[in-house]
């Protein structure tokens, strides 16, 4: 098969589009026929090798987490899963990914695909649906009627982070250049603040909010000037390590970390089923551009969630 690999860390240019093994599925394992694997920035953190202690790689390594695909074997001790079967997973982070013609899945990382919209599409869900998930409703622990500023909802986090609170019944704020002010608005944002137009701090002045939620990289400095804007006793979510230390006023300090949990993305997939959940993909590139999609990341270039299609 082909796939995008790098055998030592390093730039972009690292990757290259060669023949890889066919893998088979071990034990709880499933192959699959990729449809589509999406970008993620960890991806290019890892690739440049930031966290071999926290993602120790065997090289030469496949990237891309999230996948959409059709299983094609299905290993021992898989029950519930079908050669057929459209499904999209979180893989582990440090495991071969779906930036092949084919992958391996653990068979306790699968949901059923979304029945609508383009199959590749799918891949733009997990890992980014589950964190925005995770950070509103296990660390926050969000409820209908609270204020919350959304600080990056143009992003992919952010987009399923604004959809989600307003189906939850929050009053929610959004941070968005112009380029996502449609889609943010669409995604029932109370209010959009443009940052490229006016400085949060003086949008929002006078204003404090139940809960932040916080998707862009920022220096202490900054971050320390987003938690004077939510109230005494507020939340205060970062999905960007480092985060702060010790805060005050009796703000809880959440540092967010997303996790793969196949139950929770079946759940996000029913929504999209009905309705309620919308995934946006910004582009669609051949899987020989990953490294293409790679630097534009680092250039800060990318528009929006891309997905790769074998």
């Amino acid at each position: 098969m082909k796939a995008m690999r790098y055998h030592s860390y390093g730039a972009p240019d690292v990757l290259v589009f060669e023949d890889a093994d066919r893998p088979t599925a071990g034990e709880g394992q499933v192959v699959l026929r990729v449809a589509g694997a999406a970008f993620n920035p960890v991806d290019a953190s890892i690739r440049a090798g930031y966290f071999p202690e926290v993602f120790p790689l065997v090289l030469p390594h496949i990237p891309c987490y999230d996948v959409a695909g059709v299983i094609t074997e299905v290993g021992e001790g898989v029950s519930g899963w079908n050669v057929g079967d459209a499904v999209v997973a979180w893989l582990p982070i440090a495991s071969p990914g779906a930036a092949a013609e084919y992958a391996v899945a653990p068979a306790d990382t699968l949901a059923h695909a979304p029945r609508t919209g383009e199959p590749a599409d799918a891949a733009a869900l997990p890992s980014v649906g589950l964190t925005a998930w995770q950070a509103l409703f296990e660390h926050i622990g969000l409820k209908s009627g609270q204020s919350i500023l959304i600080n990056g909802a143009g992003g992919a986090v952010g987009g399923y982070a604004v959809q989600l609170a307003a189906r939850a019944g929050a009053v929610v704020t959004a941070t968005a250049s112009p380029r996502s002010h449609d889609r943010v608005r669409s995604y029932g944002a109370d209010r959009i603040v443009d940052y490229t137009a006016t400085p949060l701090q003086e949008a929002v002045a006078g204003q404090r909010f139940d809960a932040l939620l916080n998707l862009v990289f920022l220096d202490p400095e900054e971050l320390a000037r987003l938690v004077d804007l939510v109230v005494d006793g507020g939340a205060f979510a970062n999905t960007i390590p480092p985060g702060l230390q010790d805060l005050d006023r009796g703000v809880r300090n959440l540092q967010v970390f997303g996790r793969s949990d196949a139950g929770r993305l079946a759940e996000l997939v029913g929504l999209v089923d009905a309705g309620e959940l919308k995934i946006h993909v910004a582009r669609r590139r051949p899987l020989p551009e990953l490294s293409a999609v790679h630097e534009a990341a680092t250039a800060g270039e990318l528009p929006g969630r891309t997905v790769l299609i074998p």
